[in-house]
């Protein structure tokens, strides 16, 4: 493990919807009112924890008492929210550099073997981390950009995961998030790779989730945050105006919920983080 300015695991490596929400209503899933020890003694990853809505959850979670390994590519950025999370007095976090693009699965092994030997446990992953390609006909698409979204949007996800499966399994009440999109429910012309990337993520999650449901403790959903005030959605929609959508901090209910002890029992699901 390195020692620098703080705990870090690793160096870089180069490498349809439930309307219904369970047993809640979309208004109770965006109100939810979380108990302040909501996720104490727990230890969840957050892919693409250095900005948007990656970081947002890594700070909250940590609000709440999770023990956050932020992993991203830009040392930067994770080390930003590092110290955000530190001067809050919530649990020390620690940064895990990985470059999903380039990221073979033994480094995903090297991931799982440092957080038990770190850590010793496991009981959440949130999959954010997402590049958006380009909006191009499939046609014109280039081949090499596709290949790298879906290697950062499908292959890191189902690598991570597969990776984290035997930690997972020995937590009382893990929880692994997906996110998903609109466009990964509907296809849509022009979003490319990025919206099948996001429809193979979302049957992965269903799959994983009928895998695990009978003989693990293991939940697995996928949320989709809807329009967010983030650098991707205004690199997708550049005419909209951005103060039309909310911030992060303001959907991270569902976030909390699904990756809290309270969504207990619910697996295989997809879900919305608002309304619109």
């Amino acid at each position: 493990m390195c020692h620098w300015k703080r705990l870090t695991l690793a160096k870089p490596v180069c490498g349809g919807y439930n309307n219904a929400f369970s047993l809640r209503g979309i208004d109770a899933m965006q109100n939810y009112t979380p108990r302040p020890d909501l996720l104490a003694q727990r230890v969840i990853v957050v892919t693409g924890a250095g900005d948007g809505i990656g970081a947002t959850a890594a700070r909250t979670f940590a609000r709440y008492g999770a023990t956050v390994v932020l992993l991203g590519r830009t040392i930067r950025k994770l080390e930003s929210i590092y110290d955000a999370i530190e001067e809050s007095g919530s649990p020390q976090p620690a940064i895990y550099p990985m470059n999903l693009e380039g990221a073979s699965p033994k480094d995903y092994q090297d991931l799982a073997e440092t957080i038990e030997r770190e850590f010793g446990r496991l009981d959440g992953v949130l999959h954010n981390a997402a590049i958006l390609g380009t909006l191009t006909p499939l046609e014109l698409y280039d081949l090499e950009l596709w290949t790298k979204v879906m290697q950062v949007n499908l292959n890191a996800p189902y690598l991570l995961t597969r990776a984290c499966l035997p930690l997972l399994k020995k937590a009382d009440d893990a929880s692994v998030l997906f996110t998903s999109s609109a466009v990964g429910h509907k296809g849509r012309a022009y979003w490319g790779a990025y919206g099948i990337s996001k429809a193979a993520a979302e049957n992965m999650m269903q799959i994983l989730a009928d895998e695990l449901e009978q003989n693990t403790s293991i939940r697995v959903n996928s949320i989709d945050p809807g329009a967010v005030r983030t650098r991707m959605r205004a690199r997708a929609y550049p005419g909209e105006d951005p103060l039309t959508n909310p911030l992060p901090e303001e959907i991270m209910g569902p976030y909390l919920y699904l990756m809290g002890p309270d969504s207990k029992g619910e697996t295989g699901r997809s879900y919305r983080a608002q309304q619109k």
